[in-house]
């Protein structure tokens, strides 16, 4: 899962993920306890804390979001081993993936 980029990122810009899904009904709390994980990793490996959010009014719309991401290459490498290490897709609603944006300044 990384970010379509046309070309490399330039030099001294950050870049911030936003991440969005859809979890199962009646899986939030295991998948709640999986981001949380998920996001623990990562700030271990590459001290990139992320936050969680949903959307008012969609509860089962969730968002992680990554900011100020410096090394974009390390950061998505880990989010990879991240996620091959969990069983997470089995916590999204049918038809749902893990979309990626990313933004940079």
């Amino acid at each position: 899962m990384t970010c379509q980029t046309r070309g490399s990122t330039m030099l001294g810009r950050v870049v911030s993920y936003f991440i969005y899904y859809r979890v199962a009904l009646g899986r939030e709390s295991a998948a709640r306890e999986s981001v949380q994980r998920l996001q623990a990793g990562l700030y271990r490996s590459t001290g990139v804390r992320g936050r969680l959010m949903t959307k008012r009014g969609e509860p089962n719309l969730w968002m992680e979001v990554y900011e100020a991401v410096r090394d974009a290459g390390e950061f998505e490498r880990a989010l990879e081993l991240a996620l091959s290490d969990s069983a997470f897709d089995s916590l999204l609603a049918d038809g749902s993936r893990r979309r990626v944006e990313c933004f940079e300044t």
